[in-house]
């Protein structure tokens, strides 16, 4: 595993002093400089309230290899080599020389959850701590799973119970010794890990955060449905999000949001469960464009058309809906992707009547106030579609996409990618072993462990 050297040897010398800035300054993070391992519950917290870490640096690689946008030839080759390559779906392992890329981020923040786990069970908990202590121990299972699922959905095949035992997984970094040597997890062994993880964290988290960029019970449901919706066990997937709903089901009206301002979905908002972002050059709203057949998907009446995107002076249109309320994407938990998730397992487990009401609570929400014509369809197969293609839709931008296409092609879905770039065309087709994408060269080479084939 790659970790950032400097970070690696501030905890060699000792726990260091814990300052940070988030980005809305949300918690009173008190230094005491004569602190040299955490060894209070207030350190251990400390230590997993720096957003930097655990808030802000997510892996979208899936996101930008996906369908969801395009690049102009011109952007495509301004860009570095790496990011070509994303891209492009490229055999040459180039992209993650180094270690800030999306693999070390997400490994530094099961760094500090496992270094959470292991020093939390040294310090008592008593009647005045409890809740504090709790908060931490499953806050650090949640990090740990959520990252963990985030590396598997960007490295591995999708879930395939036929063959995950076999299927390569991820490293499963179970303790903060970087000393011991990365090995491949089956995908199997993988997602068992991160379902424990997540449920080990439901009991111990509270049901109101102090702020989303905190676990809670609703976050640990919706990530839990998320990941059984990415295995295709439907029962269990929409259990949880029933779970996750009862405790939080917000949903924001659209048609009552100001839709001049640059980026006019407002951050935290009330959908929000669990709060993270991420940055990567291709997706950049100046430089990405919204497939165009996609856009038009959208009704004139429908408000996310206009508060998702805007035009461009050639006609096309870039993605402006982040729930970051800014240039970087949000890709956290937020109970419009619970209550589709919901509605997708519902139709699929024989409920449509369900399944339609689901979807009709959300897009009564999200058209302009008194145009909304609830949808009636009744076949199974009709219904499924207009959930998945309002899935597509709402969640655009979110980093879900790459695994929506490959379990949906684990579902005989037959998702086809196609890019046009500069004379040649790049195809990638349904179930290739390149929707797991290439680990970073130096982490092969220092580990010796398996490549991901690209063919």
């Amino acid at each position: 595993m790659i970790i950032d050297n400097k970070i690696i040897g501030l905890f060699l010398i000792g726990f260091f002093l814990v300052t940070y800035t988030s980005c809305n300054d949300y918690l009173d993070a008190k230094s005491d400089a004569s602190l040299v391992v955490p060894n209070k519950v207030s350190d251990l917290q400390a230590l997993l309230d720096r957003t930097y870490i655990m808030n802000t640096r997510a892996a979208i690689y899936g996101e930008a290899s996906s369908d969801n946008y395009y690049l102009s030839n011109e952007v495509w080759l301004s860009l570095s080599e790496a990011d070509r390559n994303l891209y492009g779906w490229g055999d040459e392992i180039v992209y993650y020389d180094g270690s800030d890329n999306g693999w070390s981020s997400c490994y530094q923040a099961v760094y500090y959850a496992n270094l959470a786990l292991e020093q939390i069970v040294g310090i008592d908990k008593n009647t005045s701590s409890e809740d504090a202590w709790n908060n931490v121990k499953g806050s650090a299972h949640f990090f740990r799973g959520y990252y963990f699922y985030m590396v598997a959905s960007t490295w591995a095949k999708a879930f395939d119970e036929n063959t995950a035992s076999s299927d390569l997984g991820i490293p499963l970094r179970l303790n903060s010794d970087f000393n011991i040597r990365s090995t491949r997890a089956s995908v199997k062994e993988t997602y068992e890990q991160i379902l424990t993880d997540l449920k080990l964290a439901v009991p111990l988290l509270p049901v109101m955060p102090e702020h989303v960029m905190r676990p809670s019970k609703p976050a640990a449901y919706a990530m839990l449905s998320r990941v059984y919706l990415a295995m295709r066990e439907y029962p269990q997937a929409k259990l949880y999000a029933d779970s996750c709903l009862m405790l939080k089901s917000d949903l924001m009206d659209y048609g009552a949001i100001n839709g001049s301002l640059s980026y006019p979905i407002p951050q935290f908002n009330e959908e929000t469960i669990f709060y993270t972002h991420a940055y990567i050059a291709p997706l950049d709203d100046y430089k990405g464009r919204i497939d165009s057949f996609l856009f038009n998907e959208f009704d004139d009446f429908d408000k996310r058309k206009e508060l998702f995107f805007y035009g461009i002076s050639d006609s096309s249109v870039s993605f402006r809906g982040s729930y970051s309320s800014s240039f970087s994407l949000f890709v956290g938990l937020a109970t419009d992707e619970v209550l589709l998730n919901k509605a997708e397992c519902a139709v699929r487990l024989g409920d449509v009547s369900g399944a339609l009401s689901d979807l009709n609570a959300l897009l009564e929400k999200r058209w302009i106030v008194g145009t909304y014509v609830p949808i009636t369809a009744t076949s199974p197969d009709e219904v499924l579609a207009l959930v998945l293609t309002e899935r597509r839709k709402e969640l655009l931008m979110r980093d879900l996409r790459w695994m929506d296409i490959k379990r949906l092609n684990k579902e005989g879905a037959n998702i086809n990618l196609t890019r046009n770039l500069n004379g040649e065309v790049y195809e990638l087709p349904a179930n290739s072993p390149k929707f797991a994408l290439p680990i970073p060269i130096r982490v092969i080479e220092e580990t010796g462990m398996p490549q991901n084939p690209r063919k």
